[in-house]
């Protein structure tokens, strides 16, 4: 007759399969039960991190019931009736043969610290995934009024627990996750997102001043393809100091091969002849995207590690810090766009004058004024 685990004290209450920490924490509360002085070398192990309700109950009344003082039969009965009393209070469902059954599922009470860190390494998994999902909410919530400082408040919480996970658990001999990471997510809005990328280009080839204060902004940010070739194309024009208009960058578009992409000359000049504002703004409201982007995609990824059972509490933390360094790089871009160095004003500066003549000031012109526009105009895509 093949072996079965499956009791039926548990059958209401657990799935027919079950994953391999819950057996560590059934041998972990086993071992406690037939010696409760292995509690004195659990303390840094709290209730929460066992994952099944009726376990955290039974291991928060074991820490609440003082141990005997006597290790005989007699005691450790009076012990365990004192803890499923305790247990029972906050969960009205166990009975003497759930605990009956917690002891016959310890193999060794001697590897009582070995199931310990298999519960805790489940443990810091749940609490990764917890994190994950607190980052994909942060990113997608449009309530809030500043988005991308809730997402990166979200990542520094996420960054500062992966911290703290790695000081409690060791290095691995493969530090990466075995885990292929998912793909990025598409764009929530992708209609206003076109608007803005055509909003920009329109305005860049006006401005052209501007695009070369702009190198917080890259091709990667837009979501058209076609789009980010023409962004490309003005950042080179603007960068050699070639004049820059619809002409020449459509000029400028033929050779790097964005016309071949499908997109045709008279839909790329009437794209980039109808300016609405000034490019910096359209650049951060692309970089905000971009970011927000970015933050659910990381999000994705630290998931899906979480979801992975064959990567180990070292692989979470190195896999997870890589997707987070990818946030960060379009955390620096953002925060040069929306918080530039800044302008030194116009100070007199004197010049070595003569004895007797007057002093001479130096005198410096005033940056152009920015030009935000006060609703966005939809374009026309190429």
């Amino acid at each position: 007759m093949p072996y079965t685990s499956d009791h039926d004290d548990e059958t209401p209450y657990e799935p027919a399969e079950r994953p391999p920490a819950h057996y560590a924490e059934q041998a972990l509360l086993g071992a406690i039960l037939l010696d409760p002085t292995l509690l004195a070398d659990l303390a840094g192990l709290e209730p929460t991190a066992f994952a099944n309700p009726f376990h955290t109950a039974v291991f928060a009344a074991m820490r609440t019931v003082p141990a005997p003082q006597e290790q005989t039969t007699q005691a450790g009965l009076a012990w365990l009736n004192t803890v499923l009393a305790t247990a029972q209070s906050e969960t009205p469902g166990l009975t003497a043969s759930f605990m009956h059954t917690l002891i016959s599922a310890c193999p060794r009470p001697d590897h009582a610290s070995a199931y310990a860190a298999i519960i805790r390494s489940e443990h810091a998994r749940r609490t990764v995934r917890l994190h994950a999902e607190h980052l994909a909410q942060a990113a997608a919530d449009t309530t809030v009024p500043d988005r991308p400082a809730h997402a990166l408040a979200a990542a520094d919480a996420l960054a500062r627990h992966l911290d703290e996970l790695a000081g409690r658990f060791p290095s691995h001999s493969a530090p990466l996750p075995r885990t292929a990471p998912p793909p990025p997510p598409p764009p929530t809005d992708t209609e206003k997102t076109l608007e803005t990328e055509q909003c920009l280009l329109a305005s860049a080839v006006t401005w052209p001043a501007y695009v070369r204060e702009m190198r917080w902004l890259t091709a990667d940010d837009f979501h058209h393809p076609s789009h980010a070739g023409l962004w490309e194309c003005v950042t080179a024009l603007a960068h050699r100091g070639d004049p820059v208009d619809p002409v020449t960058v459509l000029w400028e578009a033929q050779h790097r091969g964005v016309l071949a992409a499908g997109v045709t000359p008279a839909t790329t000049l009437a794209l980039l002849s109808t300016p609405v504002g000034s490019p910096d703004y359209w650049g951060e409201r692309l970089v905000e995207r971009a970011l927000l982007a970015r933050a659910r995609h990381a999000a994705a990824r630290v998931t899906a590690y979480t979801d992975d059972p064959a990567n180990s509490v070292h692989q979470l933390v190195t896999g997870s810090r890589r997707a987070l360094a990818d946030l960060h790089a379009v955390r620096s871009r953002w925060q040069r766009a929306t918080h530039p160095p800044a302008i030194p004003t116009a100070k007199a500066e004197t010049t070595v004058a003569s004895r007797a003549g007057p002093r001479r000031f130096l005198t410096t012109t005033a940056a152009p004024a920015r030009v935000v526009p006060a609703q966005p105009a939809a374009g026309r895509a190429p």
